[in-house]
């Protein structure tokens, strides 16, 4: 195809500005539940709207399959994710042509999970949907149920629902994911499922959509993505541990960040945390225990700002990622040049030597 039409619409719930090349277009899901916002709406036509609470972004995509003709290519993105060229860019009509002469689909670069799948999944939503959704597959699809079953123990997936393609191809793949997902949605209970848990499906089409690449053989672009703003939620809790870490309330800080990543177990993901600060949030919060405990000043008391605690530990980290330790110690090496190292680093550095430990630990360095 040598001129086709390419939208790529970008889902929110929220106003945004919009990138400036009208080959992005903003769609707002859920709208049957909020204020217009301006953009169109996927609440038109044969539509799923008022269910955005559940299947977040999925209630634009099923809009776009039942409703939208107007394209030979299609792209999902999200107001402040977007797909991005190896220079950082995004991608021109001229990108995306150039790369579906070679590929069937763009998704994202596949998230490789610290569990299998399951886990985590079980670890932060209720796994007898999972289960469930297994059950639907193997009775409607058997011929995906083998690998369904050994992919949901792999440590990888896709992740935020996003894909450019061909039109029919998009159509084929939503036919086929919420037949899925409307039973499975027949067959679960999410009554007292809180606001984060109610987006169960949203969460079941990311691996639902990894399946269904795998098992028809599709070439696919893993493509890197772009964040054009942090989730408000990332920006909210850093502001908060910025206030604790200025009061030295270690325990407070500890508290309330246990308690967000109870509220919100996607805090700490990549997709979340793009910048890996609530990652060192938490590393500092170690750190200062052990230190207190060995009765040394903790980095919070060295009067450092929220930025140069975060900017140290990222130092730190570095630097400890690139020292020669061996995995497995169950201590920092006592080998003279590595000593050296440590020392000279101490020296040069406001650290402790409690705080070298626990990154190393971290690192996979040593182990505890």
């Amino acid at each position: 195809m040598e001129h086709p039409n390419i939208k790529i619409f970008a889902m929110t719930h929220k106003a945004f500005t919009p990138p400036p090349d009208p080959l992005y277009v903003p769609l707002q899901v859920g709208r049957a539940c909020h204020e217009p916002l301006g953009f169109i709406g996927d609440d038109t036509g044969d539509q799923i709207s008022e269910q955005n609470a559940y299947f977040s972004e999925l209630t634009g995509v099923y809009w776009l399959w039942k409703n939208y003709r107007n394209a030979d290519i299609i792209g999902i993105c999200h107001y402040r994710r977007y797909f991005i060229s190896e220079k950082g860019l995004l991608y021109s009509h001229a990108d995306i042509t150039r790369l579906l002469d070679d590929y069937d689909m763009i998704v994202t670069k596949k998230l490789e999970l610290r569990m299998p799948y399951y886990d985590g999944f079980a670890s932060t939503h209720d796994e007898k949907d999972l289960i469930e959704t297994e059950r639907v597959v193997a009775e409607k699809y058997p011929a995906y149920a083998p690998l369904f079953h050994e992919m949901v123990h792999k440590k990888e997936t896709y992740f935020a629902n996003m894909m450019i393609c061909r039109k029919d191809l998009y159509d084929a793949y939503c036919a086929w994911l919420f037949d899925i997902l409307f039973e499975v949605q027949r067959r679960i209970d999410t009554t007292g499922y809180d606001n984060y848990r109610k987006r169960v499906y949203g969460f079941l089409s990311e691996f639902l959509l990894t399946v269904w690449i795998v098992h028809n053989g599709l070439h696919v672009y893993e493509s890197g993505v772009g964040m054009s703003c942090e989730k408000r939620e990332t920006a909210d809790i850093k502001q908060a541990m910025s206030g604790y870490f200025a009061r030295q309330d270690l325990a407070g800080a500890k508290q309330y960040f246990l308690q967000q990543l109870e509220k919100r177990p996607d805090v700490l993901m990549e997709a979340s945390d793009i910048l890996g600060e609530l990652k060192l949030c938490m590393q500092i919060i170690s750190t200062c225990e052990y230190e207190a405990q060995r009765g040394e000043p903790t980095m919070l008391s060295r009067g450092m700002s929220f930025d140069e605690l975060l900017s140290q530990m990222k130092q730190l980290n570095r630097f400890i990622e690139k020292l020669p330790i061996p995995a497995g110690a169950h201590a920092l090496p006592s080998d003279a040049g590595t000593v050296r190292l440590l020392t000279a680093y101490t020296d040069a550095h406001p650290v402790s030597m409690t705080a070298l430990e626990i990154s190393a630990i971290v690192f996979g360095k040593i182990s505890i």
